[in-house]
């Protein structure tokens, strides 16, 4: 039996290589946001009468408010819209890569930075855009933190609603005593996206879905990061679950693809927030 320290540190290594190897080097400012210059992070853009409520762009683990949105931030600036970006889950002496302390207190740190974007835009709601664990978390503040009050539209991207097995390697946890002990104390964000966790228990009693508020998930059969794919749905009221391959067959987008540049699921996201004028999407997305 391997000491599991010897499995986490060459995973953590694995994925914090992968993140390198497929995101952009980061552009952050000082303050950990995007750059009025972007496009987006600009508190003087007002929401139009076409587009009322600021979005609010949500990144995944091992994300940050400017590299995961290198490609949706501008689609939807383009369009008309006032798009913001955060980070969260930031751990002491990691750059870049956030996402990773415990969810409950970054849901807080949502709920704060919502406040933000309200008071400088002067909208009474926000819609949430968010991709893995950014499709997940803004559940907790929904449901616990007064967020339904501020929220019209949550749209989640590959979200891992019910957790993940990460193609069943979560399974093996019982197998390596103190395991689930050293990924609480070292990157707790992680350990509660575990399917099981107390967090995910707690989060999805008493229903996926708090009322008000519309929910759309985009997943893709070919995630291999929330496992299995089927667990991202939700179920409840004004729910709606959609997978890229019914829209097109020929989208081979997996978990990180999803979020970062698929024009397929950026159409998707916008008709999410704009339903009364949205748009068939198909494979010729891909060129819209």
């Amino acid at each position: 039996m391997l000491p599991w320290k010897r499995v986490v540190g060459p995973l953590a290594a694995l994925l914090l290589a992968a993140a390198v190897a497929v995101v952009p080097a980061a552009t952050a400012s000082a303050s950990g946001t995007a750059a009025t210059s972007s496009g987006w992070n600009d508190y003087s853009c007002k929401p139009s009468t076409a587009h009322p409520r600021p979005v609010v762009l949500v990144h995944g683990t091992f994300g940050n408010s400017v590299d995961n949105w290198l490609g949706l931030a501008p689609y939807l600036t383009s369009r008309g819209y006032c798009v913001y970006s955060l980070d969260y889950g930031r751990l002491p002496g990691v750059p870049l890569f956030h996402g990773l302390g415990p969810i409950d207190k970054s849901a807080a740190e949502l709920s704060a930075f919502v406040d933000k974007v309200l008071t400088a835009t002067g909208a009474a709601e926000a819609d949430l855009v968010g991709h893995s664990q950014g499709g997940m978390m803004p559940r907790y503040y929904l449901k616990f933190l007064g967020g339904a009050a501020k929220v019209h539209a949550l749209v989640g991207m590959a979200p891992d609603n019910h957790g993940t097995d990460l193609d069943g390697l979560t399974n093996l946890l019982p197998y390596f005593p103190g395991a689930e002990d050293l990924l609480d104390a070292a990157t707790p964000g992680l350990a509660d996206q575990i399917a099981g966790s107390d967090f995910l228990t707690r989060l999805n009693a008493g229903g996926d879905t708090v009322p008000g508020v519309r929910y759309t998930v985009i997943a893709t059969k070919y995630d291999e990061v929330v496992t299995p794919w089927r667990t991202q749905y939700l179920s409840g009221a004004d729910v709606r679950n959609v997978l890229l391959q019914d829209l097109c067959p020929l989208d081979l987008s997996e978990h990180l693809a999803i979020g970062l540049s698929d024009r397929i699921a950026f159409h998707e996201v916008a008709n999410a927030l704009d339903p009364a004028h949205a748009t068939a999407t198909t494979c010729a997305s891909a060129m819209s």
